[in-house]
């Protein structure tokens, strides 16, 4: 099957709710329009109103509802318009799903996933183009995965579909609909809580996730004379450090790029992570490639925001030459 990301996660969703009866879709406009982005056209026509309900526009109230389906024997999968309408739900994330299991020592768990496209590069309004995955990250019991391939992008979501806690879901928008590639058809899985190395390097490693990860590659490949090896993080939390450590201590160098802004970013905990564990085998300083510390601009002013390749190839060139 040749297919986006979206062909993907919709036909993940396909795939699960007729392997699973206890999987139910639900969010604002998903069922009667398929969704904004149309990643659950067809499944309220294939397993009706039953199990794929448009909700009011609460987004703590459909986490919420989340929560307590998934204790009562239920695999909801909740889809948040855009992520940076989700903050209204971090209560119910924080409180309630990603402790639930520690709270009730082991008697009851939330096997539930939050879908939710983020980042910016479609130039949409206010509150559309957040990337606040650190912040989600932070959250201890919270699964946060941010696909970057179509293969992934299935494969991911139907691992956190039937991982026995709560995943947060995170879609790249920018690439929703601008990479394809053939996958499998029929229900696989990719694993969460392990990165991916996308290209081998002796000279540099280069650690990226989600649309940023397409940046990334681009930049590497616009590089002559540096051999970089490119990690794609696939999931924040739980981090795979070995995979970025051990690539570190190969290479001596890194170079990090995320499209949230600077401070607080999670390149501070890459660089962290690192400076733990590999520091001795560092040979420059780690550079940190990112968005800017304010609220990301509107419309074409998301260029200047958003890193893209010279930044990213700048970067590089400075850690290398170090």
């Amino acid at each position: 099957m040749n297919a986006t990301i979206i062909d993907a996660i919709n036909d993940a969703l396909h795939a699960e709710m007729r392997n699973d009866d206890r999987t139910l879709v639900f969010g604002q406009d998903v069922a009667e329009s398929g969704g904004v982005f149309r990643a659950t056209d067809g499944l309220l026509a294939a397993f009706g109103s039953d199990r794929v309900l448009d909700t009011p526009l609460s987004e703590i109230a459909i986490v919420g509802s989340a929560v307590g389906l998934a204790t009562h024997g239920f695999r909801p999968i909740a889809e948040i318009q855009f992520s940076g309408f989700l903050p209204p739900a971090f209560d119910q994330l924080v409180t309630n799903a990603s402790r639930i299991r520690w709270r009730t020592r082991g008697e009851l768990t939330a096997p539930m996933v939050v879908r939710t496209p983020y980042g910016a590069g479609v130039r949409a309004l206010e509150h559309h183009s957040e990337s606040l995955e650190g912040a989600y990250g932070h959250v201890p019991g919270l699964t946060v995965a941010i696909p970057s391939t179509p293969h992934d992008a299935k494969g991911m979501l139907i691992s956190a579909i039937r991982d026995p806690d709560p995943v947060l879901f995170m879609e790249p928008k920018h690439v929703y609909r601008s990479l394809r590639e053939d996958i499998p058809e029929g229900a696989y899985t990719e694993p969460l809580g392990e990165a991916a190395i996308r290209r081998e390097g002796e000279d540099v490693t280069v650690v990226s996730w989600g649309a940023m990860m397409h940046k990334t590659l681009e930049a590497v490949d616009n590089l002559d004379g540096v051999d970089a090896e490119v990690i794609d993080l696939r999931t924040i939390s739980p981090l795979d450090r070995e995979t970025v450590t051990e690539s570190v201590r190969k290479t001596g160098r890194c170079v990090v790029v995320h499209e949230a802004a600077k401070t607080g970013g999670f390149a501070g905990e890459l660089v962290a992570t690192i400076n733990d564990e590999v520091l001795l085998y560092l040979e420059a300083p780690i550079e940190r490639v990112t968005g800017f510390d304010i609220p990301v601009p509107l419309l074409s002013m998301e260029d200047y925001y958003v890193p893209h390749p010279p930044r990213i190839e700048e970067a590089i060139t400075k850690t290398v030459s170090y």
